[in-house]
């Protein structure tokens, strides 16, 4: 036990008292890594989505990243507003969820829940393969270990978040600062260069050649090209839920490190955008030889391929693989919330030592290594399901600050502001789930209407357990009689002794059973009678009733089982109490030489039996 709480502390620190919980909050330094990581290392793929699907415009479609990025923007810009209203209205957190429910219904709650718990799971799993594959094209021999790097890094971060808010965002802090500093060095060099030389830079190194345009440009391209480029856009809304791990001013602190995340999110986009642009940088195709990533041939571009490059290079990376870490602040404080509602297993509503809401980290970590599993840590198979469940919560909570702000008195203002968000983000949804349907979106809609059913499930089952359990009378004094006392009895020995003694004071009506199994024989009888019966009747004590079932199959437990049911069903008014004897031993090892009949029995009660039967354990220790 000592060298089992020995690795718990090493590996997740030591265990924090509720009374701790002020110390575990943050500010906006440390709020950045943890709620802006997904964020912000979306620049390194959200652009790259894009200008991939530009690939057959040849040179002429990178002249149409710039006003797709700016559509981008122009939609970030708005979603940032709403959400800082959203903050000041809803310092308690709960994002989409909160907003839909109290001011939607619970219909669109539960749709906002869904989308955003299935947006998390997502991020984790393209954060994490995104990182991967990174790594992969900068070192192409890790190719066949794709998934056991993507499992590594998935353990490697459910350890850091499972040691606490506080520890993970120092953790992260030099990994996150490295890549947005080290990326607007390039932006801002980059810019230079295209400002001197009258908008013609000269890369440092030799970049591909673009292909030869294959097809000419729709809007039907533009669209997919703007659905793809929108998963820049996925994890805006993470402070919006996790507002209350900020230290106070709350409101004040999470909306800070929410200007900054959009700020140097829009910075990157923008420059990226601009300077792909000016240096004739299209994306090379991910399934084809020679595959190098937008941002690496950007860096070449601008830097050259020295020293600086490989630290730019190696930030993305750590970046990109550390970004699921947005999914693992926000998810469990999310299932929280849902969990409080009664639509989730209240399991979610429990801390664990360090102060976290461990269940749902452990929920977040299965289905995002089953997610990593089903396809194979790539990438591009997943970019297709994400995106569609953020743009989904980001429009039912717009919505719902709509009327949020009616019943307060119809603030016009922030109506508009909100109600223009909500039109836009709603679109963008309707666009990415018809561009991206064919090739995976589907998925993602019909695990959100899973989602709802589950949810729907469990609110049913709480809310029939609210309607058995309520009580609005006093205990009835007439109504408390003594129980109907079983006890199986397999020999006489200490263990038995140890359930009888403690039967005799419960009731005056014991039943003492024995299921005849084996040969017949007077023993047990002969026992009884020496070891019980005699010294009660000696003592003008009341003698148990002794009953032997006899089972002609050999079977122990089904007979009792039949016994309890069948004693409980002549009884009219009185509970059936059924004592089970059983031997505890030191070492768990040493279960393993004895039957288990105690514990088969007690489930079998449990399953067989109804609110009249009780059942207790009567354990009897060897020291």
């Amino acid at each position: 036990m000592a060298l089992t709480s020995n690795i718990q502390t090493l590996l997740f620190g030591r265990p924090l008292a509720t009374s701790e919980e002020r110390a575990e909050h943050i500010g906006p330094i440390a709020g950045i890594p943890i709620f802006g990581l997904d964020a912000l290392s979306s620049a390194a793929y959200g652009p790259e989505a894009a200008l991939t699907l530009l690939i057959p415009l040849g040179l002429a479609g990178v002249r149409y990243i710039v006003p797709v990025s700016t559509a981008i923007l122009i939609l970030l810009a708005i979603v940032y507003f709403s959400y800082r209203q959203t903050i000041e209205a809803y310092p308690q957190g709960g994002g989409s969820y909160t907003v839909a429910s109290q001011n939607l219904g619970a219909g669109a709650g539960l749709l906002a829940a869904a989308a955003l718990m299935i947006d998390y799971i997502l991020t984790a799993a393209v954060g994490i393969s995104a990182g991967v594959g990174a790594l992969i094209s900068a070192v192409p021999a890790l190719q066949p270990h794709t998934l056991q790097l993507c499992l590594a890094v998935l353990f490697l971060l459910t350890i850091v978040n499972m040691r606490g808010v506080h520890d993970t965002g120092v953790v992260f802090m030099v990994p996150t600062y490295l890549f947005t500093v080290t990326l607007l060095i390039v932006i801002g060099a980059g810019a230079w260069n295209v400002l001197s030389t009258g908008g013609h830079p000269h890369p440092v190194t030799s970049l591909p050649h673009l292909p030869a345009a294959t097809v000419a440009v729709s809007l039907w391209l533009l669209l997919k090209v703007f659905s793809s480029g929108c998963t820049a856009m996925t994890g805006v809304e993470a402070v919006s839920n996790g507002v209350m791990a900020f230290r106070d001013d709350t409101r004040k602190n999470a909306k800070i490190t929410l200007t900054i995340i959009i700020v140097l999110l829009a910075i990157l986009l923008a420059g990226i955008a601009l300077l792909c642009r000016a240096y004739g940088i299209g994306a090379t195709n991910p399934d084809g030889p020679g595959y190098e990533s937008v941002l690496s041939m950007l860096t070449r571009a601008v830097m050259g391929h020295g020293w600086f490059y490989y630290v730019t290079i190696a930030s993305v990376l750590l970046v990109l693989a550390l970004s699921a870490n947005t999914a693992f602040a926000d998810f469990p404080r999310l299932t929280r919330v849902i969990a409080l509602d009664d639509y989730m297993p209240h399991v979610f509503t429990l801390r664990g030592r360090r102060l976290l809401y461990s269940w749902g980290i452990y929920v977040l970590v299965a289905l995002t290594a089953l997610l990593l599993i089903i396809f194979g840590g790539v990438t591009d198979r997943l970019i297709p399901l994400y995106a569609i469940g953020a743009f989904m919560a980001f429009t039912l909570s717009q919505a719902g600050m709509v009327m949020h702000w009616k019943r307060q008195g119809g603030n016009s203002v922030r109506m508009f502001v909100n109600g223009l968000g909500a039109v836009a983000t709603g679109i963008t949804a309707a666009v990415v789930l018809v561009a991206k349907f064919v090739e995976g979106a589907w998925i993602t809609a019909l695990l959100v209407i899973v989602m709802i059913v589950l949810m729907r499930t469990v609110k049913r089952h709480y809310d029939r357990v609210e309607r058995e359990t309520a009580l609005d009378k006093p205990i009835v004094p007439a109504e408390v009689t003594e129980p109907i006392v079983i006890v199986p009895i397999d020999r006489w020995s200490r263990i038995t002794d140890n359930a009888l003694s403690f039967a005799l004071g419960m009731s005056s009506d014991i039943r003492c059973v024995h299921v005849q199994a084996a040969e017949v024989t007077d023993k047990i009888c002969e026992d009884w009678e020496r070891d019980v019966a005699a010294p009660l009747r000696a003592a003008g004590k009341c003698v148990p009733t002794f009953e032997i079932l006899q089972s002609p199959y050999r079977y122990v437990l089904a007979p009792l089982v039949d016994y309890v049911l069948k004693v409980e069903k002549e009884s009219e008014i009185h509970k059936v109490c059924v004592l089970v004897p059983e031997l505890v031993v030191r070492h768990w090892w040493e279960n393993l030489m004895h039957n288990r009949r105690a514990d088969l029995l007690k489930v079998m009660l449990l399953v067989r039996g109804n609110r009249r039967i009780v059942v207790i354990n009567i354990p009897w220790y060897i020291e």
